[in-house]
């Protein structure tokens, strides 16, 4: 049966990478690391893999570089089989997580490494060499050691060696892990400027929810060696499949209720938890009595001292904790049952200011914002 990622047949363009039902087990697992899985890339597409430590992504990551062998499934890159291609003889390059570079080469040296080890003449080496320093914006660092770089100029290296051979797929492990904050937040920019540029098809692994939602186009959320959900980030953010991406990809509020009424497309649940009938949105009719869990952000819930007429849903509550970012602050909400919320307040004009810790609340929300998961 396709899994989440495939497509209908079609006399369309050939995809640029697919995985038809790719399967791996290691020897003594409890489970399969990879369990069917199935997806398409577009030519020139930014794609992350997304999914926390033992989901299966790296495995996924290793298989399409050739270094393990799936035991089930094909993979194809341009409509050639790769399960007879070796590592070496695959249109793919690997930029690994520690970056790899050779410590007594010059920036120059690892960067043009490919092209030395494929015999290309010297003339042609420094040409391509130098534009790839220029594009990654080290053109004035050719000559230094990797010892003698930063962080985020060995990320930049790695990425120009990996680039300069021109492959039809880049696959990036964790690439921004070994920076620190503020220099993941620049590089992020960077890579998909980069990307865009070159027009090479990128396939990212993480972990980091902001790194995949900032600078893929799709993303798939993996769990337990399967495609839990795939789409572009808006779309899996704001509408989750079920309560392991909702949970995975950013806080949550989750209230456990049963369907009491439906029309059109209005459901109203009752939820033991909270002692309250909720109001939501949802894009079709449930059967009267189906249990299902309301998933609300923080950042989509309002706060005031008095329930608001323009809110759908409202709740009393009180202030228990306030941590402020910044930009923004969380705000932790006591209901009167005791169940906790999470809400999100921008700091514009002081807004953290007018929280004190016991002050009585009322957290409401519209119908829209909240997703119904039946799962």
């Amino acid at each position: 049966m396709p899994g989440p990622g495939s497509r209908p047949a079609s006399e369309g363009p050939i995809p640029h990478l697919v995985l038809a039902n790719v399967a791996k087990r290691f020897p003594q697992a409890a489970s399969p690391a990879v369990d069917g899985v199935s997806l398409e890339l577009a030519r020139g597409e930014f794609f992350a893999l997304l999914g926390p430590s033992g989901c299966g992504k790296t495995t996924l990551l290793r298989m399409l570089a050739g270094f393990e062998m799936p035991d089930a499934g094909s993979i194809r890159i341009d409509g050639q089989d790769m399960g007879a291609v070796p590592p070496y003889a695959r249109p793919v390059n690997m930029m690994f997580q520690s970056y790899a570079l050779f410590p007594h080469m010059s920036v120059a040296d690892n960067v043009g490494f490919g092209l030395r080890q494929a015999k290309r003449p010297k003339d042609e080496i420094a040409a391509r060499v130098a534009a790839m320093l220029d594009l990654v914006k080290l053109g004035a660092l050719a000559r230094r050691k990797p010892g003698q770089l930063s962080g985020g100029e060995k990320q930049r290296v790695a990425l120009a060696r990996a680039l300069i051979n021109e492959p039809k797929l880049l696959l990036l492990d964790e690439p921004l892990t070994a920076l620190d904050r503020k220099l993941r937040e620049e590089t992020r920019f960077e890579l998909v400027r980069i990307q865009r540029r070159v027009g090479i098809t990128f396939l990212m692994v993480t972990h980091d929810q902001e790194e995949a939602m900032s600078m893929a186009s799709r993303i798939a959320v993996m769990e337990k060696g399967r495609i839990a959900q795939i789409g572009a980030p808006a779309e899996v953010y704001e509408r989750p499949a079920n309560r392991f991406v909702a949970g995975f990809l950013g806080a949550i509020n989750l209230f456990e209720a049963r369907v009491v009424a439906a029309t059109n497309d209005l459901l109203t649940l009752d939820s033991v938890e909270i002692g309250a009938r909720l109001t939501v949105t949802h894009d079709r009719v449930l059967p009267l009595g189906t249990e299902v869990a309301l998933a609300l952000r923080p950042e989509k819930l309002s706060l005031a001292r008095m329930p608001d007429s323009r809110w759908n849903n409202s709740l009393a509550g009180t202030v228990r904790g306030v941590a402020y970012r910044g930009e923004a602050s969380d705000v932790e909400i006591e209901l009167t049952c005791g169940k906790i919320v999470r809400a999100t307040m921008a700091n514009i004009g002081g807004a953290r200011d007018t929280l004190d810790i016991g002050q009585p609340i009322f957290a409401g929300w519209s119908g829209e914002a909240g997703v119904v998961l039946e799962q």
